[in-house]
């Protein structure tokens, strides 16, 4: 069995400012920088490798808790970047709202993929397939910094999702055997707001 511990990323400028990040790729803000050092504490003597999403925002806070913690290299794998929102990228949540009305609701309640974005189906089956392919023998625990929609679909998935947006540096251990399972409530790395 491969215990794995995914969090969401630290912190990025688009986050700060409010902007629909999907596959874009900005960099963490200073403040997430600061986060990743503080979150990698609490992870200490509880992982032995690090593989992360190859965009910036999280490859660097794992680049980050890497370095803090003394474990690398950190593996890249894309196939944990955040689902594809298309045409919502770099937009805020208004914006959104004001050319797509309803679009941002409907699309929350899994009606239909983000304007030109990823299906949800096929998102899933992305995010469950590179979980799976991390497992076996001597390959744990594990810590995998990913997206909070990454972390939402294979709660969804589950069944354990608490309705609630993922936190920054947030995020939940699973376990593998050939069967995935949650293993308890999700844990928060540093006290950020929502």
């Amino acid at each position: 069995m491969t215990r794995l511990l995914l969090i969401r990323h630290a912190e990025s400028e688009w986050n700060a400012q409010g902007r629909w990040q999907g596959q874009a790729d900005p960099g963490l803000s200073e403040l997430g920088r600061r986060q990743a050092r503080t979150g990698a504490s609490k992870l200490a003597g509880s992982i032995e490798r690090i593989v992360t999403s190859d965009l910036q925002r999280a490859a660097t806070t794992a680049d980050i808790i890497g370095e803090v913690l003394g474990l690398g290299p950190v593996e890249r794998v894309p196939a944990f970047r955040e689902i594809d929102v298309g045409e919502w990228s770099g937009l805020t949540s208004p914006e959104i709202e004001e050319r797509w009305p309803g679009a941002i609701d409907r699309w929350r309640r899994g009606e239909g993929a983000a304007h030109g974005g990823e299906d949800r189906d096929g998102f899933r089956e992305r995010i469950l397939a590179a979980v799976a392919s991390l497992a076996g023998p001597g390959k744990g625990p594990l810590l995998v910094v990913t997206h909070g929609g990454a972390i939402g679909v294979i709660e969804r998935y589950l069944d354990v999702h608490p309705g609630l947006p993922m936190p920054k540096l947030a995020g939940r251990w699973f376990s593998y055997d050939g069967v995935l399972r949650a293993d308890g409530d999700r844990i928060e790395l540093v006290d950020v707001e929502r």
